[in-house]
């Protein structure tokens, strides 16, 4: 363990809990900062001269999440570790968004393994700040080198996940939690865009999922997803899934990739990881990434569960994609694609097949996700630009 002269900040409002942290990271010779609330620890940012972050997300007041948010705005490569329990994974989810390097869910059975996610996430803060420099002709070996070198943080971060996996196969009601706090509300609003959706579940769980986000300025992505099994694993599912997007987000952020908004190569990417999980579960996805001052849109498939269309004043247009076998299937091959320019007046939709979901949606029936027996399992997703 090579924690010498490492200043962490910790910031958890449990005092026993903290205490036990500190004594252990200075048995191992580190510095360590205390702060009992988000406030403390923004203060003692600005105050110290700090190399990593641990911090829990549920306290009182300013939370763990928002305050990782202003710290990220005030130096974007600290390293942080959050700190969960099982029902805010949600906020796990999105702090991994935001730019966390890794986080570890409550209780810890080992201190052991703080130390070695700190050690971790520190070896990677170098690597990719020592990599920023390097020249364009250099980036795409780098960036190879890189993805193997963040194998342990991504396998460590997958352990915590399937450490969860059997609670959440188990318990319908802990499935449930953790997939309501993954959905959005019925509308997101971007900046030069918006997502309207309906998802309709007939049992406590979704096997169904839909995920946008911003990457950079311009570009936008968002992708619905199908699982199979449809069991409660399909809860996990969609974290796993969201967990992959998440490190492919955080290495375009620091200029290490560009897989996110090329979805050929996403759903290749996503298809390897799921492969190399182990789960045996598949899933349809569709995948739709926007240059949103030209409105140039790239849209990848995979399986035939899911299907896009472009929608204007005629009604909803079907856009031919050849079949694609669904992310993994042992023997898939590759994603079916294509690229297009967004025309003004037109949306792009991804939805099932049904034709009441199709009528919903050409109704703007967008309700979030739902709880509805009368209506088939599935549902519709719109991206419209402003």
């Amino acid at each position: 363990m090579a924690l010498t002269d490492v200043a962490v900040l910790l910031v958890d409002d449990d005092p026993v809990f903290r205490q036990l942290v500190t004594d252990y990271l200075i048995s191992q010779q580190a510095t360590v900062f205390q702060a009992a609330s988000g406030h403390q620890g923004l203060e003692l940012f600005e105050k110290k001269q700090i190399d990593v972050v641990v911090a829990d997300l549920s306290m009182p007041g300013l939370g763990g999440l928002n305050m990782l948010k202003q710290l990220i705005e005030m130096d974007p490569s600290i390293p942080a570790i959050v700190i969960s329990g099982h029902s805010v994974m949600a906020d796990v989810v999105e702090a991994l968004r935001i730019g966390a390097s890794d986080y570890l869910i409550k209780p810890i059975p080992d201190l052991f393994i703080i130390g070695q996610a700190i050690e971790q996430a520190i070896e990677d803060a170098v690597n990719q700040s020592a990599n920023a420099n390097l020249q364009s002709s250099e980036e795409s070996a780098l960036q190879t080198m890189l993805e193997s070198e963040m194998g342990p943080l991504n396998q460590l971060s997958y352990q915590e996940l399937n450490d969860n996996l059997h609670l959440l196969e188990q318990s319908a009601l802990a499935a449930k939690s953790v997939q309501q706090q993954l959905f959005p509300a019925s509308n997101v609003d971007y900046p030069l865009a918006e997502i309207n959706y309906s998802l309709f579940k007939n049992d406590d769980i979704s096997a169904y999922f839909i995920d946008s986000t911003m990457v950079g300025d311009k570009h936008l992505i968002c992708y619905m997803a199908h699982f199979h099994p449809e069991d409660n694993s399909a809860a996990f599912g969609c974290v796993l899934l969201r967990s992959f997007v998440n490190q492919k987000l955080k290495l375009y952020r620091n200029g290490l990739s560009t897989t996110l908004i090329e979805p050929f190569n996403m759903l290749s990417y996503l298809n390897e990881r799921m492969v190399k999980s182990g789960l045996h579960m598949q899933v349809d996805v569709s995948y739709i990434c926007i240059e949103l001052t030209q409105y140039r849109v790239a849209i990848g498939q995979a399986g035939n569960g899911l299907r896009c269309y472009l929608r204007n004043h005629m009604g909803l247009a079907p856009i031919a994609l050849p079949e694609s076998k669904p992310l993994g299937s042992e023997h898939w091959q590759k994603p079916s694609t294509q690229f297009r320019s967004l025309m003004p007046g037109e949306s792009l939709c991804i939805a099932t097949q049904d034709q009441q979901h199709q009528a919903m949606l050409l109704d703007d029936e967008f309700v979030g996700l739902v709880f509805r027996e009368n209506i088939a399992s599935g549902g519709f997703m719109e991206l419209k630009a402003k």
